[in-house]
């Protein structure tokens, strides 16, 4: 499974620290990167636990590539799919999936389409990244979305003229990314990115008239987009009731090094633990998880994500149907030439790792409601 894209700069591995990536999404994780819970649980067993950007010595192709043994991923489903097929080993520890977020497509405003069968002959945005160590994440996720728009609308790619836009996507080697980043947030505190149309890599050309319309993501960029009054939505996947339709590099999933889940499992464990900690914290206060997830993704603002996370369970799940959401992301990349090798998605699942977590989570909380239950009958008899 060695690949020659598994290359780039990482610190020298040392198991007595666990580094930890994610994408700018809904996820337990980019919420306890402000709390700092699964840090505690990794204090407990003598281990350091930091953004694997903290280091000067990490580049950031850690986060498409995996080739750090002692980092955990929680991030777009493309990447990691990716990485199993055709990088090395991982294995898949849990997901957490956007139920309404399948993705939309936008046109202008003013432009006279108010339907998709009214861009027959027109021409519709792909980008095409030149950057060829990781995977074209968002180049899938608009491919397959607006195949499945055209598709629910008795269309195909014959009836559209698709245009291709290519870009270097190289910023990954600029000198003033490449600062160490103690916390995701920083980088988004740094620029604006909300407003960033380095984030909305087709929407100059939409608007400068190039393509008659391009894809956005439902709710995540679909509103700022809207909200400068210059575009609108024809066609929204989240109204339709066929729940296949949202894997819009969703679910966001958790994957770790196949070396650390065989030699060093209780890493794993004390990562789970963290994101059950803190997805139960999130779904318990929603309003307090929107105010500090809107610091990193990209909803119109906190009352947005917050209406955006309702129907989100933050405590990351291996369901049936998460798994199969998997796969259709996965049979996808493979039948359209972006993983070259197959694989069993029900193999890659590692479901061990969060059950551990949960029952150790259990047997504390269990010891500790006991000890303070006894403490108070002592005090009682005492007094």
């Amino acid at each position: 499974m060695a690949s020659e894209a598994i290359k780039g700069k990482t610190v020298p591995l040392d198991w007595n620290e666990v580094f930890y990536t994610n994408c700018p999404l809904v996820s337990a994780s980019n919420v306890d990167q402000e709390l700092g819970w699964t840090r505690e649980e990794y204090k407990k067993i003598g281990v350091d636990y930091s953004y694997f950007r903290s280091r000067a010595g990490n580049d950031w192709y850690p986060h498409y590539i995996h080739n750090l043994d002692n980092l955990i991923r929680f991030g777009g489903l493309f990447p990691p799919i990716h990485v199993q097929a055709d990088v090395r080993r991982t294995r898949l520890l849990g997901a957490t999936h956007a139920p309404r977020e399948g993705g939309c497509l936008m046109v202008r405003a003013r432009d006279d389409i108010y339907r998709m069968v009214e861009l027959k002959g027109k021409k519709v945005g792909l980008t095409k990244s030149l950057n060829t160590i990781k995977n074209d994440w968002w180049r899938i996720q608009e491919h397959m979305q607006i195949t499945l728009m055209l598709r629910v609308n008795g269309m195909t790619w014959d009836d559209v003229e698709m245009v291709e836009f290519p870009y270097p996507d190289d910023w990954y080697d600029n000198e003033e990314m490449l600062r160490p980043i103690e916390n995701p947030s920083e980088w988004q505190l740094k620029r604006d990115h909300k407003h960033d149309l380095a984030f909305r890599p087709l929407e100059q050309a939409l608007l400068d008239g190039k393509v008659a319309a391009i894809y956005s993501q439902s709710k995540v960029f679909q509103h700022l987009q809207e909200a400068t009054g210059k575009l609108k939505a024809i066609e929204d996947l989240t109204r339709y009731p066929d729940w296949t339709l949202q894997v819009a590099n969703i679910p966001a999933v958790i994957t770790c090094s196949d070396v650390m889940a065989e030699e060093h499992p209780e890493l794993v464990v004390a990562f789970m633990k963290g994101m059950i900690r803190v997805g139960r914290w999130a779904n318990a206060h929603q309003h307090a998880a929107a105010a500090i997830l809107n610091k990193q993704t990209y909803y119109l603002d906190v009352e947005d994500t917050f209406e955006g996370i309702k129907e989100i369970d933050m405590v990351p799940n291996l369901s049936p149907q998460n798994i199969a959401s998997i796969e259709i992301g996965k049979e996808f990349m493979l039948r359209h030439g972006y993983i070259q090798n197959d694989f069993d998605v029900r193999e890659w699942v590692a479901p061990k790792f969060a059950e551990r977590a949960a029952k150790e989570l259990l047997d504390e909380e269990w010891k500790r409601a006991a000890h303070e239950r006894w403490s108070t009958e002592s005090t009682l008899r005492l007094g």
